[in-house]
């Protein structure tokens, strides 16, 4: 079964890790956390679950379409959607900014 759902968020920037590398997230997490979280648990069920507890997406931010994975949150129960150099760059946007994503998963 394939799902779909839009969320906006504000996008933001987490720096640290062996390397100080520094990743841009948008948390996703109300309506459309839950239903990655059910999602979630249905492939757990099923035995497909993936690393980390994460879900493959496709995600559409403006008119960028990329594959990527979110991954849970453990700090707040949402949905963390990394969003790549390239995808920023097309489209205009930067830490602070709100983002409204579409994921297909």
């Amino acid at each position: 079964m394939i799902e779909h759902v839009t969320h906006t968020g504000r996008l933001w920037r987490w720096t640290g890790g062996a390397n100080s590398g520094t990743w841009h997230f948008l948390t996703v997490d109300g309506g459309a956390g839950e239903a990655l979280s059910g999602t979630a648990i249905m492939r757990k069920l099923e035995g497909n679950a993936r690393g980390f507890g994460s879900l493959k997406v496709k995600a559409r931010i403006g008119d960028s379409v990329f594959a990527t994975s979110v991954f849970p949150s453990k700090a707040d129960g949402g949905w963390l959607l990394p969003v790549k150099a390239s995808v920023r760059k097309a489209e205009g946007i930067g830490e602070g900014d709100v983002v409204e994503v579409s994921l297909v998963f």
